[in-house]
């Protein structure tokens, strides 16, 4: 269908003021014209969000860690599936409230280069060809291949967007044309270039001076120029008021709305665009302008099917909301991404096992399985929970809190500490005690703003440091000195500061749980018990400590991130630990019209699993190739005990290019080193892993 010619006629048949009103975020009907009321805000960035029942999967970045970008369509397909399933029963009561539609603001794309930064967990983490490739599979998955979207993903926040959140509003990132292109564009390229992603949002920051909600560089000149975005574009919300109360780029509401429609946004999430009309009369902009973005919103409702007769998706019956098939992926999803970081044999446990302590502020605790931007679930499981269930009756089960997550005390009236010795106690009942530490999203999240808001005092956005509460030093201090052999899950959604434990003698292992999702307890409790082989490989970096990290607020990427780090990690991008190993072998590199590196992958252990196989590339005699190096290619392949499995993995021509100070992409490079394996080349991640990837020269 030409949905933009439909577009065209249905607007031309509108007044200046139904057109202008299109453009509220809270769209009201257009009632002679048999067009009913829209909501625009929808979230969906790990399930379908504050809209009642829905599947909660991991959050972004514990999904990142499964580097799987088919696993990433198929959750996209089913959190879409629930999407509109909702929509239709909403729909058909005449429930067209906030949250209930189908424009769903869902990846965030952003890049996480800090790990102070508190949205960071909802991003895929540090690197913008993994954010790449898991962001078009997620928008493929949200949008469908129909004759209509299923629904309408949006790439999120552009751009150059990562803290610090208490500023957002007044903001400028100040970054090189170089960094800007190499580092915090890629991303956003791909999901509007090969995803044909259907929404843009603007972030509530300035980039170099100009506000991403009215910026000609990033949203005419780059998105819809350079990159032909045929979509909608999204303020961030009440973005647009921080025009003129905090950036200071305009003086007035009027002024405010005038700039961000001229410079091309459709869709104000806020209260400014009801000055749009005023402006039109004030001469700020025309009725043109105004035609121009009603007709970009109305073409996206029609790719949605909204007033069509024939939608293919209109029968997704309630049923599938939540179903044992949808809450089934999501726990797979869970076990994908935990990512075994220490095990000194201690791993997985055995079932016949007399007894075990399970400790901790978040074993036994929903905030940290759900994360932010999250949905209600039919059903939840903690750690403690899974570990139960999973165990039934032969195996003793102890539990202590042992400490609340920040405070320093559980009950208000009783002393500092109060459940330290009942830690230490069931510890050494048990002789050895998973201990579940962490945050959630109190604690690492959003700035408490108008729509964030938990309560009048809100909540903690971005770290201050990378350490563990010291709450939950205590506590594991006091645990450590009992000798008890120690299994530590870390449910964070960023990397915390775990040398101290890494480097503690009974201290046997140590897995990274993520925000795992509602029934996120099952997979961890699979995990320790052996049920399920971990798999996940870091996203980000997990630095030794924040000492040596630049200001978060600034941008430039030197020092930041795998890619650009001088100092040494204490667990590397890329890392993670299995209960089996893995040998490479006949490793070369193919090209038959576009570059493949083909390897053999064997299963040398005695457990089935899966192993990720990882591709970087470094060119060798460019002076603008990235410092060290850069992911290029990853594959998942699950292999059975001795089994071998030839991969092939296409690494594209964007890979060989290098980024100029002008921002420019260019094959400059000759030379190139290629490293295929589980992990990255260096020193770090063959210490910890015991073996480094296969090397192959290259020279074109």
């Amino acid at each position: 269908m030409d949905f933009e010619k439909e577009a065209k006629e249905l607007v031309g048949k509108m007044t200046l003021e139904e057109k202008a009103l299109l453009l509220r975020f809270d769209s009201p009907p257009v009632e002679r014209l048999k067009i009913p009321r829209y909501h625009w805000w929808n979230e969906a960035l790990h399930g379908v969000a504050r809209a009642g029942c829905a599947t909660m999967f991991p959050q972004a970045i514990a999904m990142a860690a499964m580097f799987d970008e088919e696993g990433m369509r198929k959750i996209g397909d089913i959190i879409s599936t629930e999407a509109r399933a909702k929509y239709n029963a909403s729909v058909a009561l005449g429930d067209r409230d906030i949250y209930k539609g189908l424009t769903l603001w869902s990846p965030n794309i952003n890049i996480f280069r800090d790990p102070r930064w508190g949205r960071g967990h909802e991003t895929y983490g540090e690197d913008p060809y993994l954010t790449s490739r898991l962001g078009v599979s997620f928008i493929k998955g949200i949008q469908g291949d129909g004759k209509y979207l299923k629904a309408a993903a949006c790439a999120k926040h552009f751009a150059v967007h990562s803290g610090p959140e208490e500023l957002r509003h007044e903001f400028d990132a100040e970054v090189s044309e170089k960094d800007l292109w190499e580092t915090y564009l890629p991303a956003f390229e791909a999901c509007v270039t090969e995803a044909n992603v259907e929404g843009v949002m603007g972030a509530y920051n300035r980039v170099n001076g100009e506000a991403c909600c009215a910026s000609k560089t990033l949203m005419q000149d780059i998105l819809r120029g350079k990159w032909g975005f045929d979509g909608y574009y999204t303020s961030d919300c009440w973005a647009i008021k921080d025009l003129h109360e905090n950036h200071g780029i305009t003086n007035t509401a009027t002024e405010s709305a005038a700039l961000a429609l001229k410079a091309g946004c459709d869709i104000n999430c806020g209260n400014i665009y009801l000055r749009i009309l005023q402006a039109c009369q004030e001469g700020l902009v025309t009725e043109e302008d105004i035609t121009a973005s009603a007709e970009h919103v109305m073409r996206t409702r029609l790719r949605l099917g909204l007033f069509a007769e024939d939608c293919e998706y209109d029968e997704i019956p309630y049923d599938v909301v939540a179903c044992k098939e949808h809450r089934r992926a999501a726990v797979e999803a869970a076990e994908k991404g935990v990512v075994l970081l220490k095990n000194d044999g201690i791993l997985p446990f055995d079932k016949k096992r007399k007894a075990l302590a399970v400790i901790g502020p978040n074993a036994d605790s929903r905030w940290p399985l759900i994360a932010n931007y999250h949905g209600t679930a039919p059903r939840y499981v903690t750690v403690l929970e899974g570990i139960e269930e999973l165990v039934g009756d032969c195996v003793r089960i102890y539990y202590s809190e042992g400490c609340h997550t920040v405070k320093d005390r559980v009950e208000k009236l009783a002393l500092p500490d109060d459940r330290l010795s009942e830690a230490v106690t069931v510890a050494k009942l048990a002789g050895a005690a998973v201990v579940c530490v962490g945050l959630d999203e109190r604690y690492e999240g959003e700035q408490q703003d108008i729509g964030n808001r938990f309560d009048e005092k809100g909540s903690v956005a971005d770290k201050e440091t990378t350490k563990l509460p010291n709450s939950q030093t205590r506590l594991l201090q006091a645990l450590i000195e009992t000798g008890v052999e120690l299994v530590i899950v870390n449910m964070t959604g960023s990397a915390v500061d775990l040398k101290w434990l890494d480097d503690t003698e009974n201290v046997k292992a140590i897995l990274q749980g993520w925000y795992p999702g509602a029934e996120g307890g099952t997979a961890i409790a699979r995990v320790l018990f052996g049920d399920v082989n971990p798999s996940g490989k870091l996203p980000v970096t997990f630095y030794k400590d924040a000492e040596g990290l630049p200001s978060i607020t600034d941008y430039a990427m030197k020092n930041r991130t795998y890619r650009y780090m001088t100092c040494e990690p204490l667990y590397p991008f890329g890392y993670g630990l299995s209960y089996t190993r893995y040998a490479y072998s006949d490793a070369e590199i193919v090209n038959q019209g576009t570059w493949t590196v083909a390897v053999s992958v064997t299963n040398t252990g005695d457990m089935e699993g899966e192993e990720i196989v990882e591709v970087y590339i470094k060119c060798l005699d460019s002076p603008n190739a990235v410092l060290n190096h850069s992911l290029c290619a990853f594959k998942r392949v699950r292999l059975k005990p001795g089994e071998t499995k030839r991969v092939g993995l296409p690494v594209r021509e964007k890979a060989f290019m290098v980024v100029d100070g002008n921002g420019e992409y260019k094959m400059e490079g000759r030379h190139f080193e290629i490293y295929v394996g589980g992990s990255q080349p260096d020193r770090k991640s063959r210490e910890l892993s015991g073996q480094g990837p296969v090397t192959l020269h290259l020279k074109l």
